[in-house]
């Protein structure tokens, strides 16, 4: 595959779109990773906080297959605030 250059997350569709380099695009369904990887609650929070402030990370990380490592490190982006 070639080379990542761009990501953002697109709310209407629930995708973040990948562009890479020569023209290629790609959908990445966060629905199906949520589905898939957020079992619990904490996990969801993360994969949203990386959507919505980091897609290309977590472009990178679903599709080099790392998404479940990440998320057993147990992150805490997504945590709420007291």
């Amino acid at each position: 595959m070639n080379k990542l250059l761009s990501c953002r997350y697109n709310m209407d569709t629930n995708r973040v779109e990948a562009r890479f380099e020569g023209g290629t695009t790609l959908a990445i369904d966060c629905i199906a990773v949520e589905d898939e990887y957020g079992n619990t609650p904490a996990q969801r929070a993360e994969l949203d906080w990386l959507l919505y402030h980091k897609p290309l990370e977590y472009a990178q990380l679903v599709l080099g297959g790392e998404i479940e490592h990440y998320l057993s490190l147990g992150c805490d982006h997504g945590r709420m605030e007291d």
